[in-house]
């Protein structure tokens, strides 16, 4: 399927924005690591909870989950820890 974006999976990480899990209290160091990353092109990577199959029937109008998408969830903590580190549009 052709799309306008792909994700290019060679690009490196290049920055974390906001805070660690450890930072925030939201890990207990072992695998509960939610986190969000900038790319070294630009795009950004999220690592959460897999909450895919418990969204998908209940997803808003207009929202759709791609079959090699995920939907995943961060603690709103880690989000509000970011802004500082995400330019305005």
């Amino acid at each position: 399927m052709d799309r306008s974006w792909e994700a290019d999976v060679s690009a490196p990480f290049a920055r974390r924005l906001g805070k660690s899990a450890a930072e925030l209290g939201t890990s207990d160091g072992r695998d509960e690591c939610p986190d969000i990353w900038q790319l070294a092109n630009g795009d950004i990577a999220v690592i959460g909870t897999d909450a895919t199959d418990a969204y998908r029937d209940r997803l808003p109008d207009g929202v759709l989950i791609g079959e090699d998408e995920r939907l995943v969830v961060i603690p709103g903590a880690m989000l509000a820890a970011a802004k500082p580190d995400i330019p305005d549009a």
